[in-house]
């Protein structure tokens, strides 16, 4: 089976943004990792490929010092943090999700995210500030909020992560590509549980 056929024609594309407030229209985006999926020769799913990039504030972007302590960020315009244009980072994380939706014939990228509508909301605003041509569905998601409460009773990522056996550091959550490459490991997983569950 391709990941084609398996998601009704969508790729599945794990996203975490890291974001200055919870406002996508107000508030700054910070930092976006991406990771792509790709189905192995047993038809199981699996981490591909993960791109990174940190994100300098748009113009006239709010931060909240909250936002910043959470996420461990004392200054966004830090030098160190080799930070782009939203603009920049968009293109440089889209290309590569469009070239694998031509690669696999898929129509489109669909989000795959904790929480996930807050990443999608954030991505279409930035997407829509900066007139970048976005890869992802509007409106649908995969959430493994949702996914990892029915498969195995929990909705915190920290612990879903421990009662799916997958492990889980603290010390690095809330950097945007660590937890994004968990929640991939996680989505893949339940997938891959089903799968054989139907089989």
């Amino acid at each position: 089976m391709t990941i084609k056929e398996r998601f009704r024609g969508f790729l599945p594309v794990v996203i975490d943004v890291e974001t200055a407030g919870f406002n996508p229209q107000t508030d700054a985006l910070l930092e976006v990792a991406v990771v792509i999926l790709e189905m192995d020769e047993y038809g199981r799913l699996q981490r591909k490929a993960t791109y990174d990039r940190n994100i300098l504030p748009f113009e006239g972007a709010n931060l909240e010092e909250g936002a910043l302590k959470f996420i461990g960020m004392d200054d966004p315009y830090h030098p160190f943090r080799e930070a782009v244009s939203e603009k920049q980072a968009l293109q440089d994380l889209f290309k590569p999700i469009h070239d694998e939706i031509k690669a696999t014939e898929c129509s489109r990228a669909i989000l795959v995210g904790h929480n996930a509508f807050f990443d999608l909301n954030f991505i279409l605003a930035a997407a829509d500030r900066t007139k970048v041509k976005c890869p992802f569905h509007k409106f649908s998601t995969f959430d493994t909020v949702s996914l990892a409460g029915l498969a195995y009773g929990q909705t915190v990522l920290a612990k879903a992560m421990g009662k799916a056996g997958i492990e889980w550091d603290n010390a690095l959550a809330h950097s945007a590509v660590y937890d994004t490459e968990k929640t991939a490991d996680l989505f893949c997983q339940i997938v891959n549980e089903t799968e054989m569950l139907s089989n």
